[in-house]
C-alpha cells in the first residue's frame, strides 16, 4: 500500500492502459479519479475499483476541454482535499504518411496529447505547489523518441511531452513536484492495426503499469524516461556528445563542420545534460568564454 491516502488522476482511463494504471494505483492504496471522454467507461472502471475495495470516482470529459478539466479538479478537491498524482495518459491516433496526412489530423493529435497534458497539468500545478508535493507522468512514445513511419503527428506530440517534462521537472523541483515520462508499448484499442497480432498477444497493458509506481511513489526520480512493454523496462536519455570546436564562420566553417562530422558525433564521453543551458556552457567554454550568470537564471 505504498500510495495510501494519495489522490491520483488518470486520464484516458476508461479502458486499455489507463484502466490498468488506475487499477494498480488503487491496489497500491491511492484514491483514484478515473477520467475518460466516455463518462460511462470512466464510471465502469471506478465501479470496478470500488468493488475491489478501493476508492474511486469516474469523471467524463475531454482533456482538451479546459473548463471541464477545471471542474474535474474542483470536484476532486471538494471530495478529497488534495491531488498528489496526475497521469497524463489520454491519447488518440490518426496515422498516415506525412504526404497523405491532413493538417486537421495533425492538429488533433497535438491537441489531445500535448495540449491535453498541458491543460491537465496546469489545472493541478498550483495545488501541488501549495501542498509542496506532486507526481506527474507524461506518456511519451518510442515514436517520438526515435520516429515511426506514418506517425509524424503522434511522434511530434510525444517528443514535445519529453520537452514539457524536462522543463516542468526543473520548475517543480523546489516545490516537491517530480515529473517523469513513461513510454509504453501495449496492446490497446489505439495500437490495433499498428502492431502484428503475434506481438499484441505478448504486450498486455498490465505489464506496463508496474513501472508507473516507480515514477509516482514518494521516492520517485524526476526527469526520467521509462520505456516499458511485455514486462521489460529500460530508460531512455537525451544525450550530448563532447563535440568539436570549429570556430570559423562562413564557407570555411561550413566545410570544417562537414570534415569534422565523425568527431562531432563521437559518442564516447557523451553526457545527459542537467538543464538546457549545459549546451551553451559547453559551446562558450570551448570558445574560451563563460556563460553569463544572468543567462543561467532564465
Amino acid at each position: 500500500m505504498g500510495l495510501r491516502d494519495r489522490v491520483a488522476i488518470v486520464t484516458g482511463a476508461g479502458g486499455g492502459l489507463g484502466r490498468c494504471h488506475a487499477l494498480l494505483l488503487a491496489e497500491l492504496g491511492a484514491r483514484v479519479v478515473v477520467n475518460d471522454m466516455n463518462g460511462a467507461s470512466a464510471d465502469r472502471v471506478a465501479a470496478e475499483i470500488v468493488a475491489r475495495g478501493g476508492e474511486a470516482i469516474g469523471i467524463g470529459g475531454s482533456v482538451t476541454d479546459a473548463p471541464a478539466v477545471a471542474r474535474m479538479v474542483d470536484t476532486v478537491m471538494a471530495r478529497w482535499g488534495r491531488i498528489d498524482i496526475l497521469v497524463n495518459n489520454a491519447g488518440v491516433l490518426r496515422d498516415k504518411s506525412f504526404a497523405k496526412m491532413d493538417l486537421a489530423d495533425f492538429r488533433l493529435v497535438i491537441d489531445v496529447h500535448l495540449m491535453g497534458a498541458a491543460i491537465c497539468t496546469k489545472a493541478v500545478w498550483d495545488i501541488m505547489r501549495d501542498q509542496r508535493y506532486g507526481r506527474i507522468v507524461m506518456t511519451t512514445s518510442s515514436s517520438g523518441l526515435y520516429g515511426n513511419f506514418g506517425q509524424a503527428n503522434y511522434g511530434a506530440a510525444k517528443m514535445a511531452l519529453v520537452g514539457l517534462m524536462q522543463t516542468l521537472a526543473l520548475e517543480g523541483e523546489k516545490y516537491g513536484i517530480r515529473v517523469n515520462c513513461l513510454a509504453p508499448t501495449a496492446a490497446t484499442q489505439m495500437t490495433e492495426g499498428v502492431l502484428a497480432p503475434g506481438a499484441l498477444s505478448r504486450l498486455s497493458p498490465d505489464l506496463v503499469s508496474p513501472g508507473l509506481f516507480a515514477l509516482v511513489r514518494d521516492e520517485a526520480p524526476t526527469r526520467a524516461i521509462l520505456c516499458a512493454g511485455a514486462g521489460h523496462f529500460a530508460q531512455a536519455n537525451v544525450t550530448l556528445t563532447h563535440g568539436s570546436y570549429i570556430g570559423d564562420a562562413g564557407v570555411e566553417g561550413a566545410e570544417r563542420v562537414v570534415a569534422g562530422w565523425e568527431d562531432i558525433g563521437d559518442r564516447a564521453g557523451e553526457i545527459v545534460p542537467g538543464y538546457g543551458f549545459t549546451q551553451a556552457e559547453r559551446e562558450l567554454a570551448s570558445a574560451g568564454h563563460a556563460l553569463p550568470a544572468m543567462a543561467l537564471e532564465h
